[in-house]
């Protein structure tokens, strides 16, 4: 998989860039200190994966996430740390597949790059959760639930136990079926409410109201 890392600290930038490439299946195929190269390098290269800080000059990593997530299909991972809460719900409304702590683990970061690639979101259990109650609780762009009328009752409880951070493993676990029926009521669920990704669907989850923040 190819992957563009941006962050306008070159320590940061090299030391993820290094991590990596020098795994076999990952290729980091650009790098760039700012929001506007960023942009720049996804369009010219179409990576898989882009890695983008949140606070870049020239364009912050929120509006380059915009950009990329309209005009290609690269999968977006915000870098952020704790005193950047209130960036994240706006990182990922403009499409940002999840995001990750700058102090992320090795592996961590390995294993993040391959879960988006694969299409499939990046929600930090003690992390996305927490941020994302929060952001809803203080009232950030709340918005009028729509659509869930259009969803039977078993997507409705899928469409929670999304909002609550739950694997499809731990979802089929949890409604007793297979895992391929919870990978179909997901799909359902994402078509229905018009969502890109699981990222979307718990902030859905939250705006609705089927969950309360902090339940």
């Amino acid at each position: 998989m190819r992957v563009v890392v941006a962050d306008d600290q070159e320590l940061v930038r090299g030391g993820f860039a290094m991590i990596l490439d020098a795994q076999p299946d990952i290729e980091v195929v650009g790098e760039a200190g700012d929001g506007r190269a960023a942009v720049e390098a996804v369009l010219a290269l179409r990576p898989d994966v882009v890695l983008l800080d949140i606070r870049m000059p020239h364009m912050d990593g929120i509006e380059a996430a915009g950009v990329i997530a309209a005009e290609t299909g690269c999968k977006v991972v915000m870098l952020t740390t704790f005193d950047q809460d209130d960036y994240v719900y706006d990182a990922l409304h403009a499409g940002a597949s999840g995001f990750l702590l700058k102090d992320v683990r090795r592996d961590d970061l390995v294993h993040a790059v391959r879960v988006v690639a694969a299409g499939e979101s990046l929600l930090a259990p003690s992390v996305t959760r927490r941020l994302i109650s929060d952001m809803v609780s203080r009232g950030t762009r709340r918005l009028e639930p729509t659509g869930l009328d259009a969803l039977t009752a078993r997507e409705r409880e899928t469409l929670e136990l999304l909002g609550r951070g739950l694997s499809n493993a731990e979802i089929a676990e949890r409604l007793v079926v297979s895992e391929h029926t919870v990978k179909t009521h997901v799909s359902n669920v994402l078509s229905k409410l018009g969502l890109r990704d699981r990222v979307q669907a718990v902030i859905r989850a939250y705006e609705s109201g089927l969950i309360l923040p902090g339940s």
